[in-house]
């Protein structure tokens, strides 16, 4: 028992001291601008990686730029995409959670109807059953992620999804929430967030989709990259995609509610 005990409390010593690192770290980035982060150097030994296998030319493109040389349209293109609450939370948005939590679970059930429904259906069909259930894509899980959230990602965690990571997600949000102000923890947000393979931050993605800097940008032009935060890799393919257009329409249409820090 004493044994266990031990080995208790240094696990305890271990979580404390592993917060107080990160405590540390985020209070550093109030002086010091974070030239890169946890997923931008994973994302550098993949693209390395796979450039060495294929023999491919490696891209990479990231430069920081201040806040006030980022355009008040790109600020506000994010916000009204990602987080139109940005300015108001507290580094969490415990209604969208709920909100995103509900949706998961009634995702989940209409599968899992789905699975019954052809597990009768092909009852005597074993093989074909259990092929069709195969094919069934898993639904999708959305987190209801804050900006403030995704920057603690994307800074110092990895890309796991788990309980364990989520819950770390959240506690350095507040984080980052209390010690940081809000125009800090959009502009480390807005310099770090990929747009594309290899591409890092406002400067890089607005050199690379519109040969500018980002201070320069139009509202049409932050409405669209806005658009494909989500899945930067797969919208970087496909720029004439009918639905990136309408959802920039969309965008900028809700830009005038949203106030920029």
């Amino acid at each position: 028992m004493k044994s266990i005990g031990r080995w208790l409390l240094w696990v305890v010593l271990a979580g404390l001291a592993l917060q107080l690192f990160f405590v540390l770290r985020v209070a550093l980035m109030v002086v010091v601008d974070p030239q890169s982060t946890a997923f931008m150097r994973s994302e550098a030994w993949r693209v390395a990686g796979q450039s060495l296998r294929s023999d491919k030319d490696w891209r990479w493109s990231a430069q920081w730029v201040d806040y006030d040389e980022i355009s008040p349209h790109l600020k506000r293109a994010v916000m009204a995409s990602e987080d139109a609450g940005f300015a108001e939370h507290d580094g969490v948005d415990w209604s969208a959670i709920e909100a995103a939590w509900v949706k998961n679970e009634r995702r989940q059930e209409l599968v899992e109807k789905r699975t019954a429904q052809l597990e009768r259906k092909l009852a005597k069909k074993p093989e074909a059953a259990e092929a069709a259930i195969k094919a069934i894509k898993p639904p999708k899980v959305i987190g209801g992620s804050t900006i403030t959230q995704q920057l603690a990602k994307n800074l110092l965690l990895s890309g796991e999804r788990n309980l364990l990571r989520k819950g770390q997600e959240l506690m350095l949000a507040l984080t980052l929430d209390a010690l940081l102000s809000k125009q800090r923890i959009l502009e480390i947000y807005l310099n770090s967030v990929e747009w594309g393979e290899g591409v890092f931050g406002a400067e890089a993605a607005a050199q690379r989709y519109f040969q500018k800097p980002a201070a320069k940008l139009s509202a049409y032009e932050a409405a669209r990259l806005a658009v494909m935060l989500p899945s930067p890799k797969f919208f970087e393919t496909r720029q004439g995609s009918a639905y990136l257009a309408r959802r920039t329409g969309t965008i900028v249409a809700r830009m005038g509610a949203v106030q920029a820090p």
